[in-house]
């Protein structure tokens, strides 16, 4: 699980995002380890140049060693080859533009990975995260209620949609939430009342 800081409160971050920003920290052994599945990776590339999902396995790649300008051409290159790669490619696209804090043009491609899985809850998370990263809570709210609506299970959407009542002032919706992840997730529901005792 990732957590982002903004304006002190912390966000919760998973799916894409993390599938790109989690394997960030490597020892000295690993990152021969990482410049050797690059290279094996560029070499599938070049064997294969019309194979768009040798270059959706490079942009994870690049993706994965923070290297998002070059992942976003490898991402763009499979979407040239199979349009129908945006399944995949455009929840990539938005993960590496969130990370470079281009929250717009994240915004964007999780919008647009819809059309291939209209109900999909990371997407919608997704865009709420986006939407919060921009400071639009109510836009974020409804993405997270939808996120919530097609996995009610769902923690940290509820999570991070408390934290959205937080700002735009619903401090009772809040609570309730706190007291829902006090049986589901007692480490959301710790850090969520520290934010709820700020807001007082």
């Amino acid at each position: 699980m990732i957590r982002t800081y903004r304006h002190h409160l912390q966000l919760l971050l998973t799916s894409a995002v993390l599938l790109l920003t989690g394997f960030a920290t490597m020892s000295f052994s690993g990152c021969d380890s990482a410049s050797k599945k690059l290279n094996d990776l560029q070499q599938a590339v070049w064997q294969n140049p019309e194979d768009p999902q040798a270059y959706i396995k490079l942009g994870n790649e690049y993706a994965r060693q923070q290297q998002y300008d070059k992942a976003v051409d490898s991402y763009e290159k499979a979407l040239t080859l199979n349009p129908q790669s945006g399944m995949t490619v455009y929840p990539a696209l938005g993960a590496a533009y969130f990370n470079q804090k281009q929250y717009t043009r994240a915004l964007g491609y999780f919008e647009k990975s819809l059309e291939f899985s209209p109900d999909d809850s990371l997407r919608f998370y997704d865009i709420g995260n986006a939407y919060l990263q921009l400071e639009k809570c109510d836009l974020a709210i409804e993405a997270y209620l939808q996120a919530i609506a097609n996995s009610t299970a769902f923690e940290e959407a509820y999570y991070n949609l408390a934290i959205c009542y937080i700002r735009t002032g619903q401090k009772a919706k809040a609570e309730e939430i706190y007291a829902w992840l006090q049986d589901k997730n007692n480490y959301l529901a710790v850090t969520l009342e520290r934010h709820l005792e700020n807001a007082r």
